[in-house]
């Protein structure tokens, strides 16, 4: 089960940062507290990365091969809004600090089985700029060498291969950054300086408004779903029918149309299926892809029963209009103050959507 009264406590907490916590999937135990844990003590050894399927950008790395460098580990999946808004800072400490001796290693582990999908991940990093190594983890075995549990989770190594800063979760970044400059100056690094990056966020990547935040991610699958509203509840791996109610209560949804709802999300049967929603946040996302790869899937979306305006996000128009075409996360709404609660809806103008998770920001 998914704690929901975490992620509420933690919103009303106005703490920085916010985390993932997911096993493998089978395990079915999902967890996000927006706390930023952070240590600055040595915290073992450098573990082993043996364990990745696959490398972009890179050779396989090992411990060894990188001893005398700074390491920075960035554990992420790439759909997960809290790992793209951390994003741009570990991209420019890679960049600032490549030729003082850092190393910037991203380790996707994938929280659903389209992440698997190496060209997804591929076409994900070329689209954020993550021009250093990725390990494809997509049997968590360097997760669980580190003995991680977040996303995002940033492990930074000195040169003698010790575990010396690790961060759970947005925020910290200052602190990070500090730890980098003081563990290349101790390997021997000159020039370093005090200077901190200053990063252009766009898109998904710009921080949440954590003011206004009062949505919690939800997920469409049956297997993390809650608060699903449709009158007769979920029928799972069977396609059915589905009306959405009347009325929503805030941070419940509802389907409309022929769909049918699997362990990860729902796939869309037949055109002009809807997902409606009653949010309250500024920003609004979808991790959704074709049902089929190498399909698309046109699209339109309104707030309160109009076109969005000015309050689209980088993947529609001010129509609402947009394409699905590739398994990633699309931003649909970004509104300007005053924020309240809203009714969005998708609907879905071809067969073969397929919706897995909203998050907000």
């Amino acid at each position: 089960m998914k704690p929901t009264h975490l992620v509420f406590a933690g919103l009303l907490a106005g703490t920085i940062g916010v985390l993932s916590r997911i096993p493998p999937w089978n395990a079915n135990v999902v967890q996000r507290i927006k706390v930023a844990a952070t240590s600055s003590l040595a915290e073992g050894d450098f573990p082993s990365l043996t364990g990745a399927t696959e490398w972009l950008n890179s050779p396989p790395l090992t411990p060894a091969g990188l001893r005398g460098k700074v390491v920075l580990v960035d554990f992420s999946t790439y759909t997960c809004i809290n790992w793209l808004r951390s994003m741009p800072y570990v991209r420019a400490w890679a960049e600032k600090y490549k030729d003082k001796g850092l190393v910037a290693i991203n380790v996707q582990t994938p929280e659903f089985e389209f992440e698997k999908n190496v060209d997804n991940v591929r076409l994900a990093s070329k689209e954020r700029m993550v021009d250093y190594p990725t390990a494809i983890d997509n049997d968590f075995a360097i997760w669980r060498a580190f003995n991680n549990e977040y996303w995002p989770a940033l492990y930074i190594i000195d040169a003698r291969g010790n575990i010396r800063h690790h961060q759970f979760g947005e925020g910290g970044y200052d602190q990070s950054e500090k730890i980098i400059q003081q563990l290349l100056t101790e390997a021997g690094a000159t020039g370093v300086g005090h200077d901190l990056v200053s990063v252009d966020a766009r898109g998904p990547e710009v921080p949440a408004d954590w003011a206004s935040l009062k949505s919690p991610e939800t997920y469409l699958g049956y297997d993390r779903a809650e608060d699903f509203d449709s009158p007769g509840g979920a029928v799972t791996n069977k396609r059915h029918v589905y009306s959405v109610p009347a009325q929503l209560r805030l941070n419940h949804w509802g389907l409309s149309g022929d769909w049918t709802i699997l362990a990860q999300g729902a796939v869309l049967n037949a055109a002009n299926g809807r997902v409606v929603y009653r949010f309250h946040a500024r920003d609004l996302h979808l991790v959704m892809g074709p049902a089929t790869r190498g399909a698309t899937v046109r699209f339109r979306v309104t707030i309160d029963g109009q076109p969005p305006g000015n309050a689209h996000g980088t993947d529609v128009d001010a129509q609402g209009n947009g394409t699905v075409s590739e398994q990633r996360l699309y931003q649909l709404i970004r509104q300007s103050e005053p924020i309240s609660d809203r009714t969005f809806e998708i609907e879905f103008l071809d067969p073969g959507a397929q919706p897995f998770v909203f998050t907000f920001g």
